[in-house]
């Protein structure tokens, strides 16, 4: 009985979205809040830029894209006291080329993306008292037929779901050993010409980050350059297409690449089981390349809409950051500032009422 319900999800998945969604354009968010935040102070130096946070239990994770030794940083959570490093740079069997996300996997595991060797790669703790470094479980290189992988998230225990950049589709289905199952969905642009004649940069220019919750079956895809969040529900088949006013992704093409030309959007996205938080920036190109002396990078702005997307509240923050992870049962987001020497921090959000 179980091997055909997942048969049917997976049938559900692969032919459902291709063509057929319900378009919401916003122009504001019926709340709008400021936020301040807190520094976590921290035992340790050693951020480069620390691009997402990702906390499970009583551990949290920080992705550092360019960071001199290892990509990831173990803290123990909530004291935030540090314990190792892994994810070690370099062309070796079992070294990264590069970093792309990280995602938990129960309590004892993770699983982290390299896009420039296309592999996922499942990390352990280990069952020693101390559980402060990782120990690598499993090599899953992907099939060749998956284009540049840039982001990842679990279906379940034996499914990836990985952004398409072929053009021609929006997500792969992957299973464990790195085959592709199928491909779904399609870029919802309204330049059906470029969809049609120029896929790959489209697809580039569409690039977004996703989440998936298996509890609500919600999964969300934000674009990083624009002003659009899709929101898949796998549940009941249905697509939603936000576009604030910012619209879809502005580029113009040079051999077949993609040059951004409007704003950045978003920079990550967290489904929680009542709502979507996003990074959002909103910055024209231009306004970012006139920028003097010290560069700010960031989103000042996260953005928050129900599960059937509809804009709820937007949060004005105090500083730029990057990549968040929400605790809605404890009315928190911890967060990246890849400006600040004390890049951790915490906003304190009472949204959720009980």
């Amino acid at each position: 009985m179980r091997i055909i319900i997942l048969t049917l999800l997976f049938f559900n998945a692969c032919s459902s979205h291709v063509s057929e969604w319900k378009e919401i354009v916003y122009e504001g968010f019926p709340q709008e809040k400021r936020l301040k935040s807190t520094i976590i102070e921290l035992d340790t130096a050693i951020f480069r830029y620390p691009f997402r946070v990702r906390i499970h239990g009583d551990k949290a994770v920080i992705l550092d894209l360019h960071n001199a030794d290892n990509f990831y940083h173990l803290f123990t959570y909530p004291e935030f006291t540090y314990l190792s490093s892994f994810g070690k740079k370099g062309e070796a069997p079992l070294e990264m080329l590069s970093a792309d996300n990280i995602r938990f996997l129960g309590q004892h595991d993770v699983w982290i993306l390299d896009a420039n060797k296309s592999k996922l790669i499942r990390l352990g703790f280990p069952l020693s008292a101390s559980g402060d470094s990782l120990l690598i479980r499993e090599v899953v290189s992907l099939d060749n037929g998956i284009l540049r992988a840039l982001d990842f998230s679990l279906y379940n225990d034996s499914t990836f779901i990985i952004p398409d950049y072929s053009g021609a589709h929006r997500f792969c289905w992957v299973d464990r050993k790195g085959h592709l199952i199928c491909k779904s969905g399609t870029i919802p642009t309204a330049d059906k010409e470029a969809l049609q004649h120029a896929g790959p940069a489209l697809a580039q220019a569409w690039r977004s980050f996703i989440d998936y919750n298996p509890h609500n079956g919600v999964l969300a895809a934000v674009t990083q350059l624009g002003e659009v969040l899709e929101v898949y529900n796998l549940k009941d088949s249905t697509h939603v297409v936000c576009k604030g006013p910012h619209g879809d992704p502005e580029f113009s093409q040079s051999e077949g690449y993609a040059i951004p030309t409007g704003i950045m959007g978003f920079s990550d996205v967290q489904v929680t089981d009542h709502y979507i938080y996003a990074v959002f920036h909103g910055r024209t190109f231009k306004e970012l390349s006139q920028q003097k002396g010290r560069i700010i990078d960031g989103g000042q702005y996260i953005y928050v809409f129900s599960l059937q997307g509809e804009p709820v509240c937007k949060y004005i923050l105090d500083r730029y950051i990057y990549g968040i992870c929400v605790d809605e049962s404890q009315g928190t987001i911890i967060a990246t500032d890849v400006n600040s020497d004390q890049p951790i921090v915490e906003f304190q959000v009472n949204l959720i009422k009980s």
